[in-house]
């Protein structure tokens, strides 16, 4: 069995431990997490955001309670989420995990996953180039607009479209389909810009975007066998309001998976 050097074998922990450690652009030390206001406060990338709001309407219409939601691209409420922030959501767990690096009063034992749902190729409304599945991606000339962090932003649509591409381990399926990209748009939010702006034939993303963009995109499902599902995940701050707890309950009720269901998300 190999074995590192009793030397290289510490350094590599240390390393890994800075790693953990090591603070974002995006951390601010001088900003005190203070969340306590009466009102509860969600923080995450754009996406569930509308189903969750049908939640928040729904809960304080019961309750009285108040929710604040808010969305998007991160650096647009990095600063606010690490002052008031009650609740923080990540799109998938690699965005989670790169939210704890900056959000410090939230932990990795305090995330639950809560919904999940699947790659769909998002095509133009009326699918005028008849795509039925992956393979028709690989056709020549097609155009495909993929989702990428790009290593400076957090998205859940890094590595998706590999993901799918490689799922049955054939490189051949990967360079075809690299081939026909147009786009490696960062984030979700460029990335339906840029399906319009240049045109795009296909786009791999989650089916909520194809929901709450209706008017100009349908959904074309994923072969099961190729298919990628990612869940959606919260956490708490230990010094939430009460009510943010009593909130999170409440987002896994069936009134409330009935909600989030009208945009693709499943438990």
């Amino acid at each position: 069995m190999f074995r590192l050097p009793v030397f290289a074998a510490s350094a590599l922990l240390t390393t890994c431990a800075f790693a953990q450690a090591a603070d974002t652009a995006l951390f601010d030390p001088a900003v005190k997490h203070e969340p306590k206001d009466g009102v509860v406060r969600l923080y995450g990338a754009g996406g569930p955001h509308t189903a969750f709001q049908k939640v928040a309407d729904l809960w304080t219409q019961q309750t009285g309670n108040a929710v604040e939601i808010t969305a998007g691209p991160e650096g647009t409420w990095s600063k606010k989420a690490q002052g008031d922030a009650d609740i923080i959501w990540g799109t998938s767990e690699q965005s989670m995990t790169a939210f704890l690096q900056t959000y410090k009063t939230f932990s990795s034992d305090q995330v639950e996953p809560i919904y999940v749902r699947p790659t769909v190729i998002a095509v133009k409304k009326g699918n005028p180039k008849g795509i039925q599945g992956f393979d028709d991606l690989l056709k020549e000339g097609m155009k495909i607009v993929v989702t990428e962090g790009s290593g400076v932003s957090n998205t859940s649509g890094t590595g998706t479209w590999e993901d799918v591409a490689g799922r049955l381990g054939r490189l051949s399926d990967i360079e075809g389909f690299r081939r026909n990209i147009i786009s490696f748009s960062t984030g979700s939010g460029a990335s339906f810009k840029a399906f319009g702006d240049l045109d795009a034939d296909a786009w791999i993303t989650w089916p909520d975007w194809t929901v709450t963009k209706a008017d100009v995109l349908d959904a074309v499902p994923i072969e099961a066998d190729r298919r990628i599902w990612r869940d959606l995940n919260i956490a708490i701050a230990l010094d939430a309001d009460p009510q943010a707890k009593e909130f999170t309950d409440f987002l896994v009720t069936p009134e409330a998976q009935a909600l989030m269901r009208t945009e693709g998300w499943e438990r």
